[in-house]
């Protein structure tokens, strides 16, 4: 236990510098972030949002990661790319974590290099399954949903998607929890302005795609499988104690999937919305210092 948060393995690797440039990526287009002193491209870092997200949940992790130099693409999932307040498009309800997974290898592929992914939430577990298929330099994982074999249906998670689960035939609708579900679930330690503006952002979701996150059991396809003994690059997996929607006794089994390789930091003052909760701060700043000799390994 050390400063507030829990710490399980530390990778080791050298140290080195880095640069960057931005994107909110919905479709395979790309900004050429900074170079460094010899010309060489700067580490690209692929961020994945999570459920009802968009581009806007990295504002703070790619602001700090940019003055790193680090080249920041943020993409957008399938159906995303929409007004908060329009309908969704109902091609939705069935849109697979396998869909969403094959749009994103086909952007990662388009790079040109092998990324640093980081994912929030479902956008972690997407990460997981990139990982698997060898698309990563490094993966980080803050609070992120779990994948198959790992039970994640506690009675907070299930409190969170109460509204979701008591609508028949939610697996093949849309779905968005309600205001007071999210911030139940994620936003409780935001001040209560910050959390109607967060949530007038929030855009429907997949309710297949959150099916087979929480009722992998049941789903023939195995969409949220993963191969642990694929993830071979290094994998920061984060949780946050106060977290309901993904609670920290289940991102520690996350971490414990992906144990020859994965650091766990868990930290003590905070829930699931670390992009933006007080202190946010302080974790993307452990995420930087963790990168620093990832960033360092060119193989």
């Amino acid at each position: 236990m050390t400063n507030g948060s829990r710490i399980f393995r530390v990778a080791r690797l050298p140290e080195r510098e880095g640069c960057c440039g931005s994107l909110g990526l919905s479709g395979p287009r790309t900004k050429v972030g900074r170079t460094n002193r010899e010309g060489d491209m700067n580490e690209t870092i692929f961020m994945i949002h999570g459920m009802w997200g968009g581009p806007w949940h990295w504002e703070n992790y790619k602001s700090i990661l940019e003055k790193e130099g680090y080249r920041c693409i943020t993409t957008t999932l399938r159906f995303h790319d929409v007004d908060p307040k329009a309908a969704p498009d109902p091609r939705l309800g069935t849109t697979s974590i396998l869909d969403y997974a094959g749009d994103l290898e086909q952007e990662i592929r388009q790079l040109g290099v092998k990324p640093i992914i980081l994912g929030h939430s479902m956008g972690g577990l997407l990460a997981q399954i990139l990982g698997g298929r060898g698309l990563a330099k490094a993966l980080v994982l803050l609070t992120p949903a779990s994948p198959a074999g790992i039970l994640a249906l506690k009675p907070s998670v299930i409190k969170s998607f109460w509204s979701v689960q008591t609508t028949w035939g939610f697996w093949r609708k849309p779905m968005r929890q309600t205001f007071d579900e999210a911030v139940y679930a994620m936003m409780h330690l935001l001040a209560p302005t910050e959390q109607k503006e967060a949530y007038e952002k929030f855009v429907y979701e997949s309710g297949r795609a959150a099916c087979e996150i929480g009722y992998w059991l049941f789903d023939s396809k195995k969409a949220c499988r993963v191969d642990e003994s694929k993830v071979t690059c290094p994998v920061l997996v984060i949780a946050g104690a106060q977290d309901r929607i993904t609670p920290a006794s289940v991102v520690r089994q996350v971490a414990r999937k992906y144990k020859a390789v994965s650091t766990y930091k868990e930290f003590e003052n905070h829930a699931h919305w670390v992009l933006g909760e007080p202190g946010w701060q302080e974790v993307a700043e452990y995420v930087k210092g963790w990168l620093e000799p990832v960033s360092a390994n060119k193989d």
